[in-house]
């Protein structure tokens, strides 16, 4: 054998294990995956998913509301994330993405955990407005020298800023920062069971925006008490789920109508549902269990028609009535509200 052919061989095997070496290296990226699922209306590991008590309740359910969730698979080949590009079924991503450079893996499995109680709280606060329990967003203090001083007190239950009903303590910042500093809103209130209308005229706070200079505290009075167990869950994405499986539980109505129900979706006080991630991974998961029904946040219905799973008729959601209607609808056999293009 002459000896450049002897060095092309000698090259190519090198390059070969080289490359072989690269490929099968670890790399920066993550792989998302379809995860396991939950019935809010069942139990895990023995235990109900939902405990309810201080009022009656119903478990005779036919059917499933069941929550999602999505796997991260953290350490992967550069085949792992080429076989990726490839596979509908699952994502893969940039670890940076959803690691930001300068936090640590620490922080967001801590950020992770708080949403997921979040999630719960904001789920408990919506169910039991839905079954007549108000929430009151109550005047804790007043600031000195500012303009609420003289206009409200501590105990004042503040329910109305220019007419805009205020449902959370979330509502009257929101309500507050709407219009420019200097602007004079009319501040609704009630005092001793006696509803009263006060004209108060916002300054700046430290951070530029509208104040007016009070402290609040949101309560919601109630002989309800919820508890939600479920281990090694994140993220905020089950608010939703949460909140039908409590007011399922609460009602006379089957909400499922017997049907395997998925959804995912965050929800806030005020039952409006919002934007997750991973849906495309969420159907898949929803599919396997059973569900036919798929109730998607309106802000991910083009998403999730960019990923369709056959079998699986996904119901355009933004509020939580839109939600029990909607599963009336499924329940009634008519169609409910769907992502459309």
């Amino acid at each position: 054998m002459n000896r450049r052919l002897t060095t092309l061989i000698v090259g190519v095997i090198l390059l070969a294990g080289f490359g072989a070496l690269a490929y099968a290296a670890p790399v920066d990226y993550v792989e998302l995956v379809p995860g396991p699922t939950f019935d809010t209306l069942g139990t895990v590991k023995g235990k109900p998913v939902i405990s309810i008590s201080g009022a009656p309740t119903t478990s005779d359910s036919n059917g499933q509301l069941r929550m999602l969730t999505v796997g991260e698979i953290d350490k992967i080949t550069a085949f792992d994330v080429v076989r990726g590009w490839f596979d509908r079924d699952n994502a893969v991503l940039p670890a940076e993405v959803l690691i930001p450079p300068g936090e640590s893996e620490q922080q967001l499995n801590q950020q992770s955990t708080d949403q997921f109680k979040q999630s719960q709280s904001s789920a408990v606060t919506a169910a039991l407005r839905h079954e007549g329990y108000p929430v009151l967003v109550t005047i804790a203090s007043v600031v000195a020298g500012k303009p609420a001083q003289g206009h409200l007190q501590a105990g004042d239950v503040v329910t109305t800023v220019d007419g805009q009903q205020v449902l959370s303590a979330d509502d009257l910042a929101a309500f507050i920062q709407a219009k420019p500093v200097g602007a004079t809103l009319q501040i609704g209130y009630t005092r001793s069971g006696k509803a009263t209308v006060t004209p108060i005229k916002t300054v700046a706070g430290s951070d530029g925006k509208p104040q007016i200079g009070v402290e609040v505290q949101q309560t919601q009075p109630s002989p309800i008490k919820v508890s939600i167990q479920l281990e090694n869950v994140g993220g905020p994405s089950a608010g939703l789920m949460f909140t039908l499986g409590i007011i399922d539980k609460l009602g006379p109505t089957d909400l499922t109508g017997g049907r395997i129900i998925a959804g995912t979706g965050t929800m806030d006080d005020d039952g409006d549902v919002g934007p997750i991630g991973g849906i495309a991974q969420k159907m898949i998961a929803a599919r396997a269990a059973g569900a036919r029904y798929f109730l998607a946040p309106a802000d991910n219905c083009a998403e999730a028609l960019r990923s369709p799973v056959s079998g699986l008729t996904l119901v355009k959601v933004t509020n939580l009535d839109g939600a029990l209607t909607a599963l009336a609808d499924v329940r009634s056999g008519t169609q409910p509200p769907l992502c459309t293009r």
